[in-house]
């Protein structure tokens, strides 16, 4: 089985004007920020081959550092995580659960990158 990119996120310190220039830039509309922060981004991707992957945006606290994260698709989120340490990797955040059921982690390379895990609620 393969572990594909199914979605992005980027941070923000600030999401509103992150929204602003990526929807001028793109044509992107952005949902409203939800209880926990996030916005998803629609960006025409449709899923599938060629069609792109959604996204979203997540605000960090001021001082935090900015960037892009991918998030995997993995079979199950707690041995993917174990093996990122065992690779020298650092895990950042435990799998949780979200209100969807799917479940997610957070993990940095050795080279300090850092990516989501994901399992859907139906593998999960």
């Amino acid at each position: 089985m393969g572990c594909p990119v199914v979605h992005w996120q980027m941070l923000s310190a600030d999401p509103e004007a992150t929204s602003e220039f990526y929807g001028a830039l793109f044509g992107w509309s952005f949902s409203e920020a939800d209880a926990l922060g996030y916005r998803t981004v629609e960006t025409g991707a449709g899923g599938g081959v060629g069609g792109g992957v959604g996204g979203g945006i997540w605000q960090v606290p001021a001082g935090s550092p900015e960037g892009l994260q991918l998030y995997i698709q993995v079979p199950d989120v707690d041995a993917a995580l174990a093996q990122v340490r065992a690779l020298g990797g650092q895990v950042i955040m435990e799998r949780r659960t979200l209100p969807d059921g799917d479940a997610i982690g957070l993990a940095v390379d050795p080279w300090g990158r850092s990516f989501g895990l994901t399992t859907p609620a139906r593998a999960a």
